[in-house]
């Protein structure tokens, strides 16, 4: 099983470390395990992350007369 810190998953989206701190304490990141003092993300958990928010346009979902 591969895992991530957050310094090492910051650098992998391209954000503050301080970001993922925030998401943690909102509850809006991704799953985290929380291993003495320290923070580790699975790799599974980071995919699954980034796969629950791909997106195909910016309006959301197509409208059905329009998709084909």
């Amino acid at each position: 099983m591969d895992f991530f810190n957050q310094k090492q998953l910051a650098a992998r989206w391209g954000l503050s470390h301080r970001t993922l701190e925030q998401w943690r304490w909102r509850g809006v990141g991704p799953q985290y395990l929380k291993l003495g003092g320290r923070v580790a993300y699975r790799l599974e958990d980071v995919e699954a992350f980034e796969t629950a928010r791909l997106h195909s346009n910016t309006a959301g979902p197509l409208p059905l007369a329009l998709r084909k």
